[in-house]
């Protein structure tokens, strides 16, 4: 809204003096929200560079243990022994709200309890190192789906913060300036309004009081003719 299409009026400037009071508090609430979401994200950020390191490790092992287990077994052994899983897995989803923003949280449930169910085959006829590998695999798979849960909420947190950033930047830069620049605007008109009203009241003040004294001057002289 520009300055020259404001309505320099008692209720516009109550109306703007109202929203300047509600942008301001929404700012504020916009400034603490974004302040504790770049907190949040930061300890995820954390978390998440300490937790791919962990998967990146474990992840460099089981890929040693495949590279042996493959040179020592035919890759005609190596695709029967891992063809037909034993073990089963169910992938569950629910959501985390931090600051109005809804986070993945994913957990999974395997068929069995069982820790012999991960291996698929037979050991008689597999080297050592096929078990290491899957192993090791069957133990950072919690880490990988925790991983993805991490990058998954630092994605949605950064998103958040830079619409509460923009958010904060309009009202700071754009709205809240504009308003008081009307409210300024509307107080001078106003005041001027006022001031104009007040000479004009004196200036008729003025011609009144003239005006009773001709009345009284004229009175005066009729009754010293008449005397």
């Amino acid at each position: 809204m520009a300055i020259a299409t404001v309505n320099a009026t008692r209720m516009e400037l109550t109306r703007l003096k109202n929203r300047l009071r509600t942008a301001t508090r929404g700012h504020k609430l916009l400034k603490d929200k974004r302040d504790e979401l770049m907190k949040q994200f930061l300890d995820v950020v954390r978390e998440n560079r300490a937790l791919r390191k962990k998967v990146e490790e474990a992840l460099m092992r089981a890929h040693g243990s495949f590279t042996v287990a493959s040179a020592l077994m035919s890759s005609e052994m190596l695709e029967a022994s891992l063809l037909y899983p034993k073990q089963s897995v169910e992938l569950d989803m629910t959501f985390k709200n931090i600051m109005s923003v809804n986070v993945p949280q994913y957990t999974f449930h395997t068929k069995t309890t069982d820790p012999g169910e991960i291996y698929p085959y037979g050991f008689a006829t597999t080297s050592c190192e096929l078990d290491d590998a899957v192993d090791a695999l069957s133990g950072v798979f919690q880490d990988m789906l925790k991983l993805a849960q991490i990058e998954k909420t630092s994605q949605l947190l950064a998103e958040e913060i830079e619409k509460t950033r923009r958010r904060v930047n309009a009202l700071e830069y754009v709205m809240i300036p504009q308003m008081q620049e009307q409210i300024k605007y509307i107080t001078m008109k106003l005041d001027e309004n006022d001031r104009n009203t007040t000479i004009r009241l004196m200036k008729v003040k003025d011609m009144i009081l003239k005006e009773a004294i001709e009345e009284r001057q004229e009175a005066v002289k009729e009754a010293l003719n008449k005397a």
